[in-house]
C-alpha cells in the first residue's frame, strides 16, 4: 500500500516546517515567493491532497472559487483566458482551492448566474476576468460584501477592489520602440473602437512612444472591431494609402493575424505585431506581446485568499509584459 502523503511529508520534501506548508495552504500571502513555490512544487510532485471536509469544518470555507468562461469567439484569442484558468486552477489547487466554472453571455446574465451559484453554493468568492469602465459586476459584489478579485482593472477607480492586470501600454511602447530602433516611422496602430479600457490602454503605448520619438500619431490610428477579418480589411485600407505605414501595431493578435494576411497577398513589405502571443501567432512566425498569464493567475489567487483570510488587499499588481519577436518584425 502506498504510503500516506501528510503535511509532514511535504514539509520534509521542500525543507520547510509543517507550519509553513499549512500556511500555504491557508494564508499563502504571508510566505515568501521562493518558500511558497518550492512547497506547491513539492505538493504538485507528491500529490498531497488536503482533508477538506475537516479545513471546511475548522475555516468555515467552502475552498470553492467561481470564475467565468469567455465565448472563443475566433478561436484564437480565447486561448489567452484558456492558459489563465490553466494557471488559476494550478495555483488554487495547491492552495487547497478548486475552480468551479461557469458561462455567460454578457455582464447582465453574469450577475444572474451570481445569484444562482449563490443560492446553489457555499462559494468563498469569485475571479472576474475582462473588466471595463462601469462594470456592474463588481459593483453588484461589493454590494453584497462577496469577496472577489479582478484580472483587469477597476477603469473608474483603481482602489476600489483587489485586482491584478498586464501593463498593455508598456507592452505596445515595447513594440513600438522596437520598430523606431529597426528604422520605421510610419508606424499605425489597428485597435478597437476608442471607450474599451483595454484597448485604449494598449493604443496609449503606442501613442506615447510616437509623440516621444516627434511623429504624429495621428494620421496612422485606425480602429475596428476585433477579428481576423477586419484586420485583414483595415489593412488593406492602409495600404491603399498614398503613403502606407512601413509597420503596424495590432491590439490583438487576431487584428494581427488579419493585417499580414492583407499584407502577404499584396506582397508588401510591412512589418506586424500583435498582442498576446497567442499559439497561433508562435505557429506562423508572429511577433506578438506576451501576457505572464501563469504569475497574473497565481496572484489573483493571494490577492483573494488574503481578502478571504481578513486582511486589507495588497497593492494592486500590474504586470510587465514582454515582446517575443519572430519573422514579422
Amino acid at each position: 500500500m502506498a504510503q500516506k502523503v501528510t503535511i509532514a511529508t511535504v514539509a520534509r520534501r521542500a525543507q520547510v516546517s509543517r507550519q509553513t506548508v499549512s500556511n500555504v495552504l491557508n494564508a499563502p500571502h504571508i510566505v515568501r515567493e521562493e518558500t511558497r513555490r518550492r512547497v506547491q512544487e513539492a505538493i504538485v510532485a507528491l500529490g498531497y491532497r488536503a482533508n477538506q471536509a475537516a479545513r471546511q469544518m475548522r475555516t468555515g470555507r467552502s475552498r470553492l472559487i467561481a470564475v467565468r468562461i469567455e465565448p472563443t469567439r475566433d478561436g484564437i484569442n480565447g486561448s489567452v483566458l484558456d492558459r489563465f484558468l490553466h494557471g488559476l486552477t494550478e495555483t488554487a489547487g495547491a492552495t487547497g482551492y478548486r475552480v468551479l466554472l461557469y458561462t455567460a453571455d454578457d455582464d447582465g446574465q453574469e450577475i444572474d448566474v451570481y445569484s444562482d451559484l449563490l443560492a446553489a453554493y457555499d462559494l468563498d468568492g469569485f475571479v472576474l476576468t475582462g473588466t471595463d469602465h462601469g462594470d456592474p459586476r463588481t459593483a453588484w459584489l461589493a454590494a453584497r460584501k462577496v469577496p472577489f478579485v479582478t484580472f483587469g482593472r477597476p477603469w473608474d477607480d483603481l482602489e476600489s477592489h483587489p485586482w491584478v492586470d498586464v501593463d498593455g501600454a508598456a507592452g505596445t511602447a515595447q513594440a513600438t520602440r522596437m520598430l523606431l530602433e529597426t528604422g520605421h516611422r510610419r508606424i499605425s496602430f489597428i485597435g478597437w473602437p476608442k471607450g474599451s479600457g483595454v484597448g485604449d490602454d494598449r493604443r496609449s503605448g503606442w501613442y506615447r512612444t510616437l509623440r516621444a520619438a516627434g511623429i504624429d500619431p495621428g494620421p496612422l490610428d485606425r480602429e475596428i472591431a476585433d477579428g481576423v477579418g477586419e484586420g485583414e480589411r483595415m489593412m488593406n485600407d492602409l495600404l491603399a494609402e498614398p503613403e502606407p505605414p512601413t509597420a503596424v501595431v495590432c491590439a490583438s493578435d487576431s487584428l494581427a493575424l488579419g493585417a499580414l494576411r492583407a499584407v502577404r497577398c499584396a506582397g508588401a513589405e510591412v512589418a506586424v505585431v500583435g498582442f498576446d502571443d497567442t499559439p497561433v501567432a508562435a505557429a506562423v512566425g508572429l511577433t506578438s506581446v506576451s501576457q505572464p498569464l501563469a504569475a497574473v493567475a497565481a496572484r489573483c489567487v493571494e490577492q483573494l485568499t488574503g481578502v478571504l483570510d481578513g486582511h486589507d488587499f495588497d497593492s494592486p499588481a500590474l504586470l510587465e509584459p514582454s515582446l517575443v519577436r519572430r519573422h514579422t518584425a
